[in-house]
This record gives structure tokens, C-alpha cells and sequence, in this order.
């Protein structure tokens, strides 16, 4: 949860590369544990999560894989990414 929130946290700074290389790393591989930091990132700062285009596009990418968490899907649809 502290390296999503570290990723919402410089994408709302607008360091979005920083954010983009940070949540590649998150993501490598691992679609259902970005997935799930993702939905701790939003339970934790939730309108920096539905606030930041940046984040939009992170979990636009997350919600296409088939190993993300069902509520990354909710959360793509209530964000307009889905």
C-alpha cells in the first residue's frame, strides 16, 4: 500500500514519470497485487484517486488484465476508464 501511495502521491505532484515508473513496478507481472494496491490507494486517499488523470490511466491498464481483483473493475467504471 505505500508504494501506491506513493505513485498517487507523485502523480498528484505531476511528477507522472516518476508515478508511470513507479507503477510499472508495481505491476510487473503482478496485475492482482496492483490491483489490490490500487483499491488500498483509493481506500486510503480517495480523491487524489478519483481526482488524477494520472491515476485514471494507472487503473485503466490494471482493470484490462485478467488477474486483476473484481473491484478494480467497479473501480475502472466509477472512474469512466472501463
Amino acid at each position: 500500500m505505500v508504494e501506491a501511495g506513493r505513485v498517487v502521491a507523485e502523480a498528484a505532484l505531476g511528477d507522472v514519470t516518476t508515478a508511470t515508473v513507479r507503477h510499472e513496478r508495481l505491476v510487473a507481472g503482478d496485475m492482482l497485487r496492483a490491483g489490490r494496491t490500487l483499491l488500498d490507494a483509493e481506500r486510503a486517499a480517495y480523491s487524489e484517486v478519483h481526482d488524477r488523470p494520472a491515476v485514471r490511466k494507472l487503473v485503466a491498464v490494471v482493470w484490462r488484465s485478467v488477474d486483476a481483483p473484481a473491484g478494480i473493475v467497479q473501480l475502472a467504471t466509477t472512474l469512466g476508464v472501463a
